[in-house]
Order: structure tokens, then sequence, then C-alpha cells
């Protein structure tokens, strides 16, 4: 899909779907209202009719003449006072895709709140165009051709009535094309099946994605791994006829850079439980537990691409979890990168095994802060559902910082307590630490693993178990892989030297 910026009418567009939208219990003004007048009332006859009163991703089709295009989608933006560039892209989304089930190839658009709604000019670009994007995607490389006409739009102009504001729209809509295809490869990396993106071809596709945008990307096989002493990732590793690899990649801003991040990713390209095997429903969704990876993928594609002012380092420990006969077993003990044992309780908490190894090494590059993101345990989903990720933190302004970048992006966080008495529940009898605390608060056992090895930067640990993957879908995300975590990231290095407001709640 071709997506441009244009001055003019919208209702004077010659395509064959206009998209305009309105705001709850509100008549329509600016650029519906001129569709409105064009098409002889039609809009307002729906609304007085009451088929249509403007609640958040409603919509209502209209066929009129006085326009050049086929049809009218309306979308609701539910209430002004309520209203955030989240839901400007939500509405986005719901539109484009009513459009695109019509069989809409051409489409017209207003950049939604704009005006009213009170964003700026290219931020609500960004906002209408990244819900085309990511409402509009599909995954559907594995279907076969059965002679089927897919529905697909063509083309999608956002137009700007005051011309000297389409250098803005421009710009949202780059930076959105950037965030977008980001959000997409991620979940592209997900929606793959495991006997395709095995370690070596995630580590592939990270070389092939720096190789494109032109940032560093070393790869390591086993036999280095084993001499980085990553005796965690290798013990995870080694039950697996697939070899495991380790991914670094090296963004470097071009002038003086506003800082450090180390993102690292927790990348179980299929995770069988091991030993402690998973039971067999639903464990095909196991190729998701490399959901951290492919957020790290397209984390460090969106800030190089972006050419933000901060250094982005992104690390990813791949691997499979297999019941192999060299498999790790339930009471063995493994030696870290940093020296400290651990006995494994139960081989099916593997991703702060090889997470573990990845944050130790992540010190190398003297980050200011270290963000890890996971799909480490059931137990958030049992805790938040899907519609948060958790967060365990060692830092309450980096803490403050994701959740200002949740609540803008709709990737929100919610804070769960690394307490010094949650430390007793990993505490090993015979190694330094267990990588288990049994059932009770099943993802803090989980980070107060995991802060064993981040040391003393500034680290926050993102459960996105319940995040990562949905069955319903939402406008923006179809369903399958969400690719959570890259906009939640980009939106924290774009604010990055922006002071954090404290939460107040």
């Amino acid at each position: 899909m071709k997506i441009t910026a244009a001055g003019g009418s919208i209702q004077d567009q010659k395509v064959d779907t206009l998209v305009v939208n309105l705001f709850e219990e509100i008549k329509p003004g600016g650029a519906t209202a001129a569709v409105d007048e064009a098409t002889g009332g039609a809009i307002t006859r729906i609304l007085d009719l009451g088929d249509f009163k403007g609640e958040l991703n409603s919509t209502a089709v209209v066929y009129a003449g006085g326009i050049a295009a086929d049809r009218v989608v309306v979308v609701g933006l539910g209430k002004e006072a309520d209203f955030t560039a989240n839901k400007a892209l939500q509405a986005a989304a719901t539109a484009f895709t009513k459009a695109r089930d019509l069989g809409a190839k051409n489409i017209a658009s207003i950049a939604f709140g704009a005006g009213a709604g009170g964003l700026q000019v290219a931020e609500a670009a960004e906002a209408t165009a990244l819900g085309a994007i990511l409402g509009l995607y599909r995954f559907d490389q594995y279907k076969s051709n059965s002679g089927e006409v897919k529905k697909e739009v063509q083309s999608l102009k956002i137009v700007e009535f005051d011309r000297s504001k389409v250098r803005q729209i421009r710009a949202g809509v780059g930076d959105a094309q950037i965030l977008g295809e980001s959000v997409n490869l991620a979940r592209d990396l997900v929606n793959s099946p495991g006997s395709h993106l095995t370690p070596t071809a995630l580590a592939n596709e990270a070389r092939a994605m720096c190789k494109d945008i032109g940032i560093k990307c070393s790869v390591y096989g086993p036999g280095r791994i084993r001499r980085m002493n990553m005796g965690a990732l290798w013990g995870v590793a080694k039950g697996s006829r697939e070899e495991p690899r380790f991914v670094v990649m090296e963004y470097e801003p071009q002038g003086t850079s506003r800082g450090t991040l180390a993102v690292c990713g927790k990348g179980v390209t299929f995770d069988s439980g091991g030993i402690s095997i998973k039971p067999g429903s639903g464990m095909d969704e196991m190729k998701m537990d490399m959901s951290g990876a492919a957020a790290t993928v397209g984390i460090l594609r969106s800030a190089a691409a972006l050419e933000l002012p901060v250094r982005v380092v992104g690390l990813i420990a791949a691997t499979e979890n297999m019941p192999d006969g060299l498999a790790l077993k339930p009471g063995d003990v493994l030696t870290a990168r940093s020296g400290k044992t651990i006995e494994v309780l139960n081989t099916d908490a593997e991703g702060r095994l090889i997470l573990a190894d990845a944050l130790d090494y992540a010190h190398t590059f003297k980050p200011d802060a270290i963000v890890d993101l996971a799909t480490l345990t059931g137990a958030i989903i049992v805790a938040l559902g899907h519609e948060a990720t958790g967060v365990m933190s060692t830092s309450t302004d980096l803490v403050d910082r994701l959740r200002q970048a949740g609540d803008y992006t709709g990737e929100r966080v919610w804070e769960l307590p690394l307490w010094d008495e949650y430390e007793e529940a990993i505490k090993g009898k015979i190694a330094d630490i267990n990588n288990t605390g049994g059932r009770s608060a099943g993802s803090i056992a989980g980070g107060m693993f995991l802060k064993h090895f981040a040391g003393d930067v500034p680290w926050a640990h993102l459960d996105i178990a319940g995040t990562a993957w949905s069955d319903k879908g939402k406008p923006h995300s179809p369903g399958g892989a969400t690719g959570v975590g890259v906009r939640l990231i980009t939106r924290l290095l774009r604010e990055w030297t922006k002071p954090p407001v404290a939460n107040s709640s």
C-alpha cells in the first residue's frame, strides 16, 4: 500500500472511498462537515436517524451523490474529552479495515485528530497512517493460492486542506511507515512456524535487517557461546538439534549520543518445556516464545531508521527448548556467565536462564539502562490478563518512562514489586539461586531471578506473555502476533531526553 500526503479538499478527491470521522454526540465539523455538505447532508441524516452516534471504533457507510468517490466511511472517535493519539490510531485502523472489506482500493482520508482532537498535525498523520499499516496487516505467507482474489488497499492519500501543513503530514506519514513496518516485521517473525524460524533463521533475519538499515550486527554460534561462558544459555540449548545463536545489534546515532539503552530479547523459537514438558493443548502457539527477540529486532530497526539520538544495543539469546537426551534435567546446576550458579527446578522456566547471560553481557556496553522483553510467565496472564505488560524494575525513573510510553502507545505496563521478601522463594539449596519459586507470585519470582543479573544499572523487565499474542485481535492488531514492545520502546527512546512525570496513581 502506497501512503502519500496531499493538499486540497477531501470531498474533491477522485478515489473510490473517502474516510472521515466524528466525535460522539457532536455535529460534523471541518472536513466531515464539508463531505456532509457535498453529499446533501447524508452524514447528518444517519445521525438524525440514530444509525450512527460516533462511539469509538463504530462505523457507518454512506452512499450519496455530490462527490467523485463511490462511498464514504465514517468512523467514531468516541468522546472528545477522552481522545488520544492511540484512539486516533484505533479508529483509523477500524475505518481502513472496513473500507478494505468493502472492496476499496484507493482511499482518501483526513488526518485523525488534527483539528478538534488537539493533536499536532504530524502526530495526527502518524497515528492515521500507522493505524492503516497495523490494521491492514495479514500473515498469509503459508496459504496456497486458491485463485481467490484478496481484497487489498493499493493507495491511501492523507489530505490536508491547508497546503502549508502538507509537509507536516508527510513527516508524520514517514515516521508511521518506519514504525509500522518495524512492528509488522516483528509480527512476521513471531507468526512464523518454529520449523522455519529456527535460532539460525532468526539470527539471519536480524542480520538481514541490520544490513538493510545500515547498522552493525554480530552473530555467535555454539563455540563462541561456550567460550563466552554463557552456561545458562548453553544449558537450555544443548537439548535441541538446532544450534543456538547469540545476536548483537548496535545502532550508533550520528553526532552526540544522548545515552545508551541495551535491549535484551528472549528468543526461544519453540518451547516444548523441555523435560518438564508442557501439555499438548496450545503447544502450537509456543512458536511465539521468541516475541521478545522479535520486538528487539523491530526496536533496533525503528531506532536506526528514525535516526534517534540514543545509542541502542539489541541482544538476542536464541535457542529451542526441547526434551532431547542431552537436555537440561530438573535438579541440574548451571553456571551463568556472571559466575552465579543456578539450580534448575523446572526446565520450562528456561527464558530467565538465557536472559541471565544476555543481561550480564549487556554490561560490556556500559549502558545507561537495560530493558528486557520476554514471554516469561503464564502467571502474568493470571495477574493482568491480556491488556497490560507486567514490569518489574530497579528504577522508579525507568518505570515512569515506560508507563508514559505505554499510556501514549496503548501498550500499557503495570508494575509488580521486587521486594526483598520475595528473594526467599528463589534462594538456592545447593546452588546460589533456583530458577523458579513455585506457584505463588510466579511472575515476581521470574523478575527476582533476573534482578540477580541486572547489576547496578537501571533495569526493567517486561513480561509480555499476555500481550505478545492475541486470539481475539483488536482494530490495529488483527490476531496472532501483536508486535508488542516495538512501539513502546521506540516511544521511550523518542522521549529519552525529557524528564518523566512521576506516577500519581
